[in-house]
């Protein structure tokens, strides 16, 4: 960035954790410093901070209101968590180009100090999603007469933390499902399938045991699958959009007629993701395991076992 006699305008943060990126929760205190390096003297009028955190979904839908017309109905929301504004130099009018009340800033390096407190109550965590984000940002301006302003815009991310020591989250989830074919006049014998896992909450990187029995009573080769599939959910204007997406999954081995298999604690990786959002109002993540059998021909006979994301 270069603009006149101005070299850089940066920013960074004070981090809180040992791998250098910038991750807070609600309650913290977001600490950095804005840097400024010039190639000569400067007149400034101010340099601000502004920092804000807000969820947001946006999509489109589109609507026949006829036999030859047509529109496109938008759907909008935004939910604000917090509005930070801070001068660091200067004087909050900048909408004028006189002389009065600058401020003489000296060639080379200059670090202003910022510092701000995140609200108390609970943040969304940070999300980039196919309809809608949950974003917070510092943004520095610089503002000099007869000069264009000077702006940077920096993320930091916010991890709302879920904490699955909880007994809610610590409880086994299990279920049971059967299914009888029919081919024409003729009914084959029953597929059934039971599963059960340890717990619903889980971090990244754990693994769920999978207890499960299939048995294959059916004229059918069948095959046993688990999946974790991520939901998406955005609401606006009293409507919701939805978009599911495949997060990891496993194959068991083909079973014939009359066979029967048991995963005595099969593991599934829970790959790098986000935690499940569950209090915002407008956007929410959860996750599911999907434990399946794939039959050829017929729908597959599934069970889905809730899970929770956590960070703790």
């Amino acid at each position: 960035m270069v603009l006149g006699k101005v070299k850089s305008l940066t920013i960074s943060f004070d981090c809180l954790n040992d791998s250098n990126v910038p991750v807070y929760s609600s309650g913290d205190t977001v600490s950095g410093r804005v840097s400024l390096e010039v190639t000569g003297e400067i007149r400034v009028k101010s340099l601000k901070i502004h920092a804000r955190g807000h969820a947001k979904v946006r999509w489109t839908e589109s609507r026949n209101a006829g036999s030859n017309t047509a529109y496109t109905q938008n759907y909008t929301e935004e939910v604000e968590y917090f509005n930070h504004k801070d001068i660091l130099i200067g004087h909050e009018r900048d909408d004028d180009n006189s002389e009065e009340g600058l401020h003489t800033i000296l060639s080379g390096r200059h670090e202003y100090a910022f510092s701000f407190e995140l609200p108390q109550t609970p943040l969304a965590t940070s999300f980039e999603g196919r309809h809608g984000s949950v974003r917070y940002w510092v943004k520095a301006e610089l503002h000099r007469p007869w000069f264009l302003p000077v702006k940077l815009k920096k993320e930091f991310t916010v991890f709302e933390h879920i904490d699955i020591n909880t007994p809610s989250l610590l409880s086994p989830q299990a279920g049971t499902k059967e299914k009888t074919l029919c081919c024409w006049f003729c009914t084959s014998g029953p597929i059934s399938l039971s599963a059960k896992i340890e717990r619903k909450g889980y971090t990244p990187g754990e693994s769920i045991q999978i207890f499960a029995e299939i048995e294959n009573c059916s004229s059918r080769v069948v095959v046993p699958k688990a999946a974790i599939y991520q939901t998406q959910a955005f609401y606006a204007k009293g409507k919701m959009k939805e978009v599911k997406q495949l997060v990891a999954n496993l194959r068991g081995e083909s079973l014939s007629s009359g066979k029967t298999e048991t995963w005595n604690g099969k593991q599934l990786k829970i790959p790098p993701v986000s935690p499940s959002i569950l209090d915002c109002s407008i956007i929410r993540v959860e996750y599911s395991l999907m434990v399946y059998v794939d039959i050829p021909g017929a729908m597959d006979l599934f069970l889905n076992l809730p899970l929770v994301i956590g960070t703790i």
